[in-house]
């Protein structure tokens, strides 16, 4: 029975879990949860801004649409101290145009290093300016002959010599009772000399990088010191310096150091002298329309030493020597000659009409000798 009854129970129970997998049940709708309150805006930080690089760190995006303007002429200051080296000047650009950077001498950043100058360069109708770097190589600047040692390829001022910067005589102004580590080697200047501060273009130097200059520009650089950037910033700053005032021929063309602009030994381009001289010369050095200059003849009828070769006029010969002359000079041409003979009066007639007002006293015993004439014929015709 046992054993019947447990059949029973397990065919009833499995009959149950048949059907309760076929009952079907309805899905329960629930509500979501509710949204996350809103959580307060916080603006982000806003960054300080960066520094604003040196013009000469970032002047590879310099750029003009004309070319500058040719290299002035100038000396070279000389060197202030043993362990500067030089740097030459150059024209940069900026709002108001070209303006020109000062040639200077400068503390290298660390022993071995040579400084590159920057140089202009024509491509794809602009004019784009490489900067100058320092590196254990001097680089390619273009061809520019810059002089002092920069003739267009390489450096020939001087060279390291150990942990000491020796400097050629021969191209650079040295003072040898000061620097004492100096050579004295003739430089032979293969390239063109001329005043032409960019390259490429029509009228640009057409000098190509050598496989040396190219191994160079990969080498590692340093960008120019935080004194030749503020040197760069105040030839920005100095209006004298821009090329639409000075003509090219800028008044401080280099300096015995960086930012020196009013030290002794600061120098002008050569070119500025000779016209600030003939801008400031006294009226009277310059040639006058209508003047006649001091070295011409005098005119006619006038003697060499400034008397009237007057005819009748004895009052002449007593006036001082160069007293009618000035006269002369100080007239517009024509003024001071004698008046032309007109209407038959003889020559020392029409003088003694032009020196009337000067002499009047001389002219007045005429009338009283012809005067008696009358009374002494009536006299004589009474005594008949």
């Amino acid at each position: 029975m046992s054993k019947i009854s447990n059949r029973l129970i397990f065919s009833a129970v499995g009959a149950v879990a048949l059907l309760s997998a076929c009952v079907v049940q309805e899905p329960v709708y629930r509500r979501p949860p509710p949204p996350p309150p809103p959580q307060p805006y916080y603006p982000p930080v806003a960054a300080a801004p960066a520094a604003e690089p040196a013009p000469q760190a970032a002047a590879d995006d310099v750029q003009a649409n004309e070319p500058p303007p040719p290299l002035p002429v100038y000396d070279q200051p000389p060197c202030p101290e043993e362990g500067y080296m030089w740097t030459p000047g150059y024209w940069h650009y900026g709002y108001g145009g070209y303006f020109w950077v000062p040639g200077t001498w400068v503390q290298p950043p660390q022993v071995g290093f040579l400084w590159t100058p920057g140089f202009w360069g024509f491509v794809g109708g602009a004019y784009l300016f490489n900067a100058g770097y320092w590196g254990p190589h001097v680089g390619f600047y273009g061809g520019v002959n810059y002089g002092f040692g920069y003739v267009g390829v390489g450096y020939a001022g001087g060279r390291w010599d150990g942990n000491r910067f020796a400097y050629n005589t021969s191209v650079n102004n040295v003072n040898t009772t000061v620097v004492h580590n100096t050579y004295n080697e003739t430089v032979i200047n293969n390239t063109t000399i001329n005043r032409t501060s960019f390259n490429g273009g029509p009228a640009g130097t057409a000098a190509v990088a050598t496989p040396q200059e190219r191994q160079a520009m990969r080498e590692h650089h340093i960008a120019p010191t935080p004194v030749q950037a503020q040197h760069i910033q105040q030839a920005r700053a100095n209006p004298a310096l821009a090329a639409h005032a000075n003509g090219g021929n800028p008044p401080i063309a280099a300096t015995p150091r960086p930012g020196a602009f009013a030290a002794p030994g600061v120098v002008g381009a050569r070119g500025a002298a000779p016209a600030m001289q003939h801008a400031n010369a006294p009226a009277a050095a310059a040639p006058v329309p209508g003047q006649r200059p001091a070295s011409t003849r005098p005119p006619q009828g006038q003697a060499p030493n400034g008397q009237q070769r007057a005819q009748g006029q004895p009052g002449n010969q007593g006036q001082p020597r160069g007293q009618v002359q000035p006269q002369a000079q100080g007239q517009p041409r024509g003024q001071g000659q004698p008046q032309p003979q007109a209407q038959g009066q003889p020559r020392g007639q029409a003088q003694s009409q032009r020196q009337a007002p000067a002499q009047p006293a001389r002219q007045q015993p005429a009338p009283r000798e012809k005067a008696p004439q009358p009374e002494k014929r009536r006299e004589r015709e009474r005594s008949r």
